[in-house]
């Protein structure tokens, strides 16, 4: 499918999602957001798909941003709709996929850009990277999802302290609080995240996928994450992964996951 704001790609069971916008630093805009929602549907229905990577274009931005302009006048109701929207259509939507979805820092992420990086299952950075959420700085707050994913990963307090400062914080910073699993070079970015993904490729897919669901399962509100875990621990003995993989351990063989 043709896109005019973004980049797929899939090989070797990677696909590799690039918000291509240069001259906007990879802003995210309406349109954007509808185009990541279809990538990342798509990867998902992919069969040939083990694990997703979203990354920004260029060495200057993963994303800097929203794009301010289109929602500069809007009323409350309509700022409302447009948090309720990005959230429902992309951020929670890629936090809640069976695939595995990591996240390429390569530049800026500020505002919705760290907010996008947060809602992938897990981050890494080049170490030019800068992160924050500047939303404070121009009267309003982070709306897709950054007040609750931010504290979830780094602390309440560092989480107040970022959002309430509009501070960015650099990579390093970012890996010592728990932001980011691992910095790198900007040349070895791409290929530090497609290393990781071959390890995950590895194992079962079905399993990761009750994996997901289990330790999400523990942020949510009303939910009992133990539970969840026992529920999705006996599905899993249902699976002809689970009878491969004890298979293959007992044989003292590699494990040949179909997936299923």
């Amino acid at each position: 499918m043709k896109f005019n704001n973004i980049l797929s790609e899939t090989s070797n069971n990677i696909t590799t999602i690039t918000i291509n916008r240069p001259r906007k630093l990879n802003a995210l805009n309406k349109e954007t957001i509808q185009e990541l929602h279809i990538a990342f549907k798509h990867a998902e229905e992919n069969t040939n798909t083990k694990v997703i990577i979203i990354t920004g274009s260029g060495e200057k931005a993963f994303v800097a941003g929203a794009d301010i302009s289109e929602f500069v006048d809007f009323s409350v109701s309509e700022a409302e709709n447009l948090a309720l929207e990005g959230q429902t259509l992309l951020f929670d939507f890629i936090a809640h996929l069976s695939t595995p979805v990591i996240a390429a820092i390569n530049g800026f992420a500020l505002g919705g850009g760290l907010e996008l990086a947060m809602a992938a299952h897990f981050r890494v950075a080049c170490d030019q990277a800068k992160m924050g959420l500047p939303e404070v700085s121009l009267g309003v707050i982070p709306g897709y999802g950054g007040t609750q994913r931010l504290p979830e990963l780094v602390g309440k307090g560092r989480a107040m302290e970022m959002i309430m400062t509009a501070g960015m914080i650099d990579a390093s910073t970012a890996l010592n609080y728990g932001l980011v699993n691992h910095i790198t070079t900007q040349e070895e970015l791409l290929p530090l995240a497609q290393k990781i993904a071959s390890k995950i490729i590895r194992n079962s897919s079905v399993a990761i996928s009750s994996a997901i669901i289990a330790i999400n399962a523990g942020y949510k509100d009303g939910q009992n994450g133990y539970e969840v875990e026992v529920s999705q621990f006996g599905k899993c003995f249902e699976t002809a992964d689970f009878h491969e993989g004890t298979t293959a351990f007992l044989e003292k063989r590699k494990a040949n996951f179909k997936g299923e």
